[in-house]
């Protein structure tokens, strides 16, 4: 059997990284086709030596000239593309047998859309790309027969648990609920008026996971399991009713699924990425992925409780967008991206992240998501909206 040909977009970030530690265990069923990155080029340069893909993308013509140079001066015929147009060529290869779609942000909308509609396997781990096209994406799925698998810990928890019929909508198969479950990150406790003195290290400092820092500032928010909130409605057809988020501080539990009878399936690990990544990899098999295993007995305990909507309104703004639809949670997203990059700078405060995403979707007018022309544009004008709020800020 040949080995399956994985695309890995944002293969120098923690997903992609791990989704190759991965493939570096299992050579006889896996190998690198093409490997992405955006601003961490030595380390593109490196796995593209250890891994030897076909293809590597960067974001500029005159860094694809000088990789590549590099890369045949190493004896490599890796081909360089560039760009968008580099992603999306890459993601729907005709020789690509599966697509990680790591990339973070609004930025891998296009290129995770490109591997959809060319009917390829997607391994969904940017959640930003259904938040925010939402119908058009499922509807893109459904019409290219590609196979859309989880790879958010939460979500692959709940593929897990659910019956392989789900599809077929939650009521058929006895769901009640589903239960997310959030670590609660950094400032799980820490008392809400506190939070104007917090840091961008501090935020960044995930007491389980080892992340970027866009996902742990939203971690640290909650405004990741609200992004995750509305992935689960899209991905599972939930009602944001349907989806409630529970704090795990432990990060064992990844999520669970409440059936009317009155079993709750759960799904368990340690908190690594290799375990949704090996899984999904595999899909319906299972195979190793170096993960070490649960110890219940080091563990001891499991607790439990709900979100504090104080310390964290980014949770309800997500709700909230995804009661609305249309492009609501477009916009929330892209608020969201331009509020967090701001608290990395230095620019604004970790409660004005919530307060610019409020501004935005109080704002902006909710239309219809029809097609990717409305849903890059809605992105466009949030952004705007987001920007202009910082500038009054530093008047």
């Amino acid at each position: 059997m040949n080995p399956q040909r994985i695309t890995v977009l944002g293969a120098t970030g923690s997903i992609g990284l791990s989704t190759l530690d991965v493939i570096a265990r299992h050579p006889e069923r896996y190998r690198a086709f093409a490997l992405t990155g955006f601003t961490r080029l030595d380390e593109l340069r490196a796995l593209c030596l250890r891994f030897a893909p076909c293809y590597a993308v960067v974001p500029e013509a005159a860094a694809a000239c000088r990789l590549e140079d590099e890369l045949r001066a190493a004896g490599l015929d890796t081909r360089v593309l560039f760009g968008s147009e580099g992603l999306c060529e890459v993601a729907a290869h005709p020789e690509a047998d599966a697509v990680m779609a790591a990339i973070v942000g609004a930025a891998g909308l296009r290129p995770t859309l490109a591997a959809v509609e060319a009917g390829k396997k997607v391994l969904l781990a940017n959640k930003e790309a259904l938040v925010m096209s939402g119908a058009l994406f499922m509807q893109a799925v459904r019409r290219s027969g590609a196979q859309l698998l989880p790879i958010d810990s939460e979500h692959n928890a709940i593929f897990q648990c659910l019956p392989a019929a789900y599809g077929n909508g939650l009521a058929t198969v006895g769901v009640r609920r589903i239960l997310l479950t959030a670590s609660g990150g950094p400032f799980r406790e820490t008392p809400a008026a506190e939070l104007i003195e917090v840091t961008p290290a501090q935020a960044c400092a995930h007491p389980n996971w080892s992340m970027g820092r866009k996902i742990s500032v939203d971690s640290a928010s909650m405004m990741n399991k609200g992004l995750e909130l509305i992935e689960a409605c899209w991905l599972f057809d939930a009602r944001p009713a349907q989806v409630e988020v529970v704090v795990h501080p432990q990060s064992v539990i990844h999520s669970l699924v409440d059936y009317i009878d009155g079993s709750v399936l759960a799904q368990l690990g340690n908190p690594d990425m290799r375990t949704p990544i090996a899984h999904a990899l595999a899909w319906p098999e299972r195979i190793d992925s170096g993960v070490v295993p649960l110890d219940l007995f080091s563990i001891a305990r499991l607790d439990f409780q709900a979100p504090d909507p104080a310390r964290f309104p980014c949770l309800r703004l997500a709700r909230e967008a995804a009661e609305v639809g249309g492009s609501a949670p477009a916009m929330l997203n892209a608020a969201n991206e331009v509020a967090v990059a701001a608290f990395l700078d230095g620019r604004v405060r970790f409660p004005e992240i919530a307060s610019i995403i409020e501004d935005v979707l109080q704002g902006e007018p909710v239309v219809a998501i029809d097609d990717l022309e409305t849903v890059l544009h809605v992105d466009i004008q949030a952004r705007a909206r987001a920007q202009a709020w910082l500038l009054r800020r530093e008047r």
